[in-house]
């Protein structure tokens, strides 16, 4: 999901940039406790610190607890923005969800951060409110958006062995006013952008450095069934078969950018544009937005040439599927693979990662056109490979693998 901060066309609402700061984190492993502070010298927790990620109708929802005593959140997993947030009591404004509702008073470790606190000071277009708290109005390139107040609070993870790490103060939002395109399972957006906000920006310093990797598993798959987001040291692809490109640098602090050279269906080879050069840092490596966004030349070109290598007729009379490009089968459609040509990296998709069945036997091509020239590397296209995002390096990794099994 991209914020309104990841496009200069798309000028939403804005704010909430802030320095890294951590005054404690409190590591639990078999009973003991240990706290570690910032301004002198820490181990590391001989832990993989994880986070559980499930599928869910286009999105993927990362599994964290917030407060004290831990309630379970389910926020969308989003590397195009960096705010943690979640629905909050009161939330009259708010879209309906099944889980109940964080509720701030029944929390012994929440905080809210003062309009005159150093956090606060620099946030670009913040605001008081009535009680002098920190309040933000943050929107999406979809037109969500999220209202309330900057809060200081105790996020708990999971580690590979499976103990609990608690990690204090935080800065999360309190949703009391959140609109757009959620479902009833969604309870927020776990932003992992490159932005000082985002939850790995925050944390990555205190386990092994700002990375992690993560393994979608694929549209249609089981709720029930999870794969796993992984953070700092021991979140690094390695092995054969991994690829990797650069990341493009950008003003923009929270986007992940990489340049797509072009694109092969099969073996003919369309280059990002009809002149046959490509710009920095052309597309965004999304995880909240679900399909492939693409300018409009590279989508008729593409798009036109995957209907050639497809046998079958496409669905052209049903107007429940737009102008989608759609097919009818009772099997896996058989489709061309896709290769996407990244500055020096090929990431091969076959046809379950970029075809999507709205519904049982129809399956749709999950790519969009749009009139901007940099376009979204979306959900969709990110599933089954274990992907590496290394901020401090400015590179990020591919690697093939079966995300269900993973």
């Amino acid at each position: 999901m991209v914020s309104s901060l990841s496009f200069s066309y798309l000028a939403i609402i804005s704010l909430l940039f802030y320095h890294s700061y951590f005054s404690s984190i409190e590591a639990q492993n078999d009973g003991l406790t240990v706290k570690l502070f910032r301004k002198t010298s820490f181990k590391y927790i001989p832990n993989i610190i994880q986070a559980p990620i499930h599928a869910h109708i286009g999105q993927h929802l990362m599994e964290v607890y917030i407060g004290t005593p831990p309630i379970k959140i389910y926020g969308i997993a989003d590397t195009g923005s960096e705010l943690i947030w979640t629905n909050c009591v009161p939330c009259d404004g708010c879209y309906k969800q099944i889980n109940p509702l964080f509720d701030p008073k029944k929390s012994s470790s929440y905080i809210n951060v003062s309009c005159n606190s150093s956090h606060c000071n620099d946030l670009h277009l913040h605001e008081c409110s009535p009680e002098n708290y920190c309040s933000y109005n943050y929107g999406y390139a979809d037109s969500s958006v999220t209202q309330g107040v900057l809060a200081q609070e105790t996020v708990t993870l999971t580690s590979n062995t499976n103990k609990s790490v608690a990690i204090k103060n935080i800065l999360i939002g309190c949703g009391h006013n959140d609109t757009g395109t959620f479902n009833d399972q969604e309870m927020g957006i776990i932003g992992l952008g490159r932005g000082p906000m985002s939850l790995i920006s925050q944390i990555g310093p205190l386990f092994g450095g700002k990375k992690f990797s993560q393994c979608l598993v694929p549209f249609d798959t089981d709720i029930k069934i999870a794969s796993k987001m992984s953070f700092g040291k021991g979140s690094e692809v390695s092995g054969e078969g991994v690829v990797t490109t650069p990341m493009v640098i950008t003003p923009n602090p929270v986007s992940y950018l990489v340049t797509l050279l072009g694109i092969s269906v099969e073996d003919t080879y369309f280059p990002y544009n009809s002149k046959g050069d490509a710009s920095k840092g052309n597309m965004l490596i999304d995880s909240g937005t679900p399909p492939i966004y693409m300018p409009n030349d590279l989508y008729d070109r593409v798009a036109t040439e995957i209907r050639n290598k497809i046998s079958m007729k496409p669905i052209i009379d049903d107007p429940s599927l737009g102008t989608q490009l759609c097919y009818q089968t009772n099997t896996n459609l058989d489709g061309p693979n896709l290769t996407f040509h990244f500055e020096n990296a090929n990431v091969v998709l076959t046809p379950i990662q970029i075809f999507v069945p709205p519904r049982d036997g129809v399956f749709c091509l999950a790519i969009n056109n749009q009139t901007e020239e940099e376009g979204i590397y979306g959900n969709f296209a990110q599933s089954n490979y274990l992907i590496g995002f290394d901020i401090e390096k400015e590179l990020i990794s591919f690697k093939q693998m079966d995300c269900i099994k993973h």
